[in-house]
């Protein structure tokens, strides 16, 4: 997995404003940021929580950029269709990291505005996929696609032996 430029960009323009920007004015707004105590289970959950949907973020946009020839992004979508790697097990991990990291911020800043904001996005993202991205991914991929959607579950993991 190498850091590209364009890795950077599409990791900078989406997920670090979904889960970095947005969570910080909502914590800014809140007096949270200044003033929050931590319990010590929450702050293990979420920092966990964080650090694997992260993690899952990296290697699913390193995937893309690496193997799928292409972007996280809509402007610059990959050009083959990911079906290695984590994408073996569920069609939609970068989803279930961003998920990870906003329901970790939640947790670790014991926030209800940050999961107020994951709950949005939360029911978005998931009318985005159905409505939208699983639609263009078939017009896009065709057969392949079709054959990939129906052996890889959307959202909960398949762990195969």
């Amino acid at each position: 997995m190498t850091l590209s430029p364009t890795l950077i960009k599409a990791v900078i323009l989406f997920p670090l404003n979904v889960m970095g920007v947005i969570p910080a004015l909502i914590l800014w707004f809140s007096g949270k940021l200044e003033s929050y105590q931590f319990i010590t289970i929450l702050i293990a959950s979420g920092g966990i929580l964080i650090m694997v949907g992260l993690y899952i973020i990296w290697i699913t946009a390193s995937l893309f950029t690496d193997y799928g020839k292409g972007t996280p992004a809509p402007y610059s979508p990959p050009k083959i269709l990911v079906a290695i790697g984590i994408y073996r097990y569920v069609r939609n991990p970068m989803m279930i990291g961003v998920w990870c990291v906003l329901i970790g911020e939640a947790s670790l800043f014991m926030s209800i505005g940050i999961l107020i904001w994951f709950l949005i996005f939360f029911i978005a993202s998931i009318l985005f996929v159905t409505l939208w991205e699983e639609g263009d991914l078939e017009s896009r991929f065709g057969e392949s696609y079709c054959e990939y959607k129906r052996n890889v579950p959307r959202w909960i993991p398949r762990i195969k032996y």
